[in-house]
């Protein structure tokens, strides 16, 4: 199969270069376009010195005659950006998009939420929403691809089968979610004394983080009744997620029948790894990997369990996903250029 040329807008970023590392290791991608703003002429490997041995090119800002030469656009953009590009997309281009931008399908929601008005409606409906484990067929059919945010991944992994076949209330559901400081990008180092962000756990975006929008919407297609509480926090690390998630089962059901029920949802499905119940996972076996990790635990109340799962942001909840769902669209390996 011949190689399929790429563009990455925004690749200087934590995730912009994750995906970089990943896409050099993919053997059907050749990368003919570094894009930037403020790193214009510099050597990506200025951001990672493991990039040093491969032969790509300098950084250079966005031209929309680029697009002619690619095949595929990957965007890791701030939000708003994304959705000028794909107004300037051919019919040869693909965008894999990781902001925001397309994930959302009401435009007043999306304004609402990331406080801008969104420059390419008529896309919306040209979008999937890039979930890989549950939203392949989408995937493979759609020319623009929403990867999910990390949070809503960890999130929406567990929930969604559990919801769909109704071993779970819909109305009881607390979500207590703490990252690592990457996820908020390389700005936040600016605020790192400020917030002591290197001594400190803090919890932030309540009630109404972004990242509510997109959980809301996903789990609204199996009912509108879905109703839950979100807190995230950031922790003195640099990548990872833990979502601890507080739910009550329907009272019939055994917290040995949902574990099964996961097990089997996702047995086809490489990088989703359901424990064994009551198992304390945590960010350690997933850093670095596209895996998810999940856990169902009992508590002390009969009908409450606590979901535990676990990402590492920047790759199952960010660049790892976004080459998943390259593969899904082209009809690649899953896991080529993953591991």
């Amino acid at each position: 199969m011949n190689q399929l040329n790429v563009l990455v807008a925004g690749s200087t970023g934590y995730i912009g270069v994750q995906l970089v590392k990943f896409l050099c290791k993919h053997k059907y991608i050749k990368i003919r376009y570094l894009c930037g703003n403020s790193s214009i002429g510099k050597n990506i490997y200025t951001y990672d010195k493991t990039l040093k041995k491969y032969n790509l090119p300098k950084i250079v800002k966005v031209n929309y005659r680029y697009f002619k030469e690619v095949d595929v656009i990957f965007t890791a953009l701030p939000n708003g950006q994304s959705q000028i590009i794909a107004n300037n997309l051919n019919k040869r281009n693909v965008l894999i998009d990781l902001s925001a931008d397309f994930r959302i399908k009401d435009v007043n929601i999306y304004k609402k939420f990331y406080k801008i008005k969104h420059k390419s409606k008529k896309l919306l409906n040209k979008s999937a929403y890039g979930l890989s484990e549950l939203n392949r067929k989408n995937i493979k059919d759609k020319k623009i691809i929403a990867c999910p945010g990390c949070y809503p991944t960890s999130i929406i992994v567990p929930l969604y089968p559990l919801f769909k076949g109704k071993y779970l209330k819909k109305n009881k559901v607390i979500i207590d979610s703490k990252s690592g400081y990457s996820g908020a990008g390389r700005g936040i180092l600016k605020k790192a004394k400020k917030i002591n962000l290197f001594k400190s756990l803090s919890a932030y975006g309540i009630p109404n983080h972004r990242h509510n929008a997109e959980i809301s919407q996903e789990l609204s297609y199996l009912s509108n009744k879905n109703k839950f509480n979100f807190t995230p926090h950031i922790l003195p690390m640099f990548r990872g997620i833990l979502s601890t998630i507080y739910v009550e089962k329907e009272k019939s059901i055994s917290t040995e029948k949902v574990v099964k029920f996961l097990k089997e949802f996702y047995k086809k499905h490489k990088f989703i790894r359901i424990n064994k119940k009551n198992a304390l996972i945590g960010t350690k076996n997933v850093i670095n990997t596209n895996y998810c990790d999940i856990s169902v635990c009992e508590t002390k109340n009969k009908n409450r369990l606590v979901i535990l799962s676990a990402i590492d942001n920047l790759i199952k909840g960010g660049a790892g996903q976004a080459i998943q769902n390259l593969n899904i669209k082209f009809g690649f390996k899953i896991d080529e250029g993953l591991i």
